[in-house]
């Protein structure tokens, strides 16, 4: 058996989970007096797998709060065995597991899951984001007149922008705090909930509907004016003190960059 053969074997042993061990890869291992191989490999089998499930639990907390030991371990198991870790690095272990909730669980448990994962995962997502300049206060407080003008802005790369439609923030802020985890409730409107990185913390807030208007309008490449002018109908002459408070709160958290 060549050993690119026997690596291969070897690894849809450990993957799949199968009790099973193949009979061509048995062969070529060699056990001893007190060790017989195909234990061996079974315990090799089960530290892999276990060494997973730790990886789920660690960038899911909350789901595995939520769902508990027995039935995350299911759920993490079944996951694993449908998408094996592909890459050298376990940090992109839990990549499809919101994918993978939609397949395996039914309603009304699935979406709720779906959503707290990928709330988990954003997490994830942002601490590993590529690095980036953010827009500061200090350079704002040297723009000229047209530099207000012509300034136009996007969100860092770090940011993911999440519309929820459950009490998934107050769940997951339950689950950080080790405290019961309230039960479900589906929102009255959905709810913009921003995370992302800011010197070297990852930060999470919810925005109000005109907040995320405005945000998403200037982050679309729109204008302080244009996002001034967008305002006028709910706050009136309180339009540009508005927006110039939030730009200010968005600068100072570190959410955009300039053009």
């Amino acid at each position: 058996m060549r050993l690119s053969a026997q690596q291969e074997a070897l690894e849809r042993y450990l993957t799949t989970g199968d009790t099973v061990i193949p009979p061509e890869l048995l062969e070529q291992i060699q056990g001893s007096n007190t060790l017989p191989a195909a234990d061996g490999l079974m315990i090799y089998q089960n530290a892999y797998r276990v060494r997973l499930l730790s990886v789920m639990r660690e960038d899911f907390p909350a789901l595995h709060r939520w769902m508990g030991d027995e039935s995350f371990a299911q759920l993490a198991m079944a996951y694993i065995s449908t998408w094996p870790s592909r890459n050298f690095s376990l940090r992109w272990l839990g990549e499809k597991l919101p994918e993978f909730i939609r397949g395996y669980i039914a309603e009304p448990q699935r979406s709720p899951m779906i959503e707290l994962a990928t709330l988990e995962w954003a997490f994830t997502l942002a601490f590993d984001a590529p690095d980036a300049v953010p827009l500061s206060l200090g350079v704002m407080s040297r723009f000229s007149a047209d530099d207000w003008v012509n300034l136009r802005v996007y969100l860092t790369p770090s940011v993911r922008w999440l519309q929820l439609q459950y009490n998934t923030v107050g769940m997951w802020v339950a689950a950080k705090a080790e405290a019961d985890i309230p039960a479900v409730v589906t929102l009255s409107a959905p709810l913009d909930c921003l995370v992302w990185r800011h010197e070297l913390v990852c930060q999470y807030r919810t925005l109000e509907p005109d907040e995320a208007s405005a945000l998403r309008l200037l982050s679309d490449g729109g204008s302080f004016a244009s996002m001034c002018e967008n305002l006028v109908g709910q706050h009136g002459e309180q339009a540009p003190l508005r927006a110039a408070t939030w730009l200010k709160q968005w600068v100072g958290e570190g959410l955009l960059q300039r053009r």
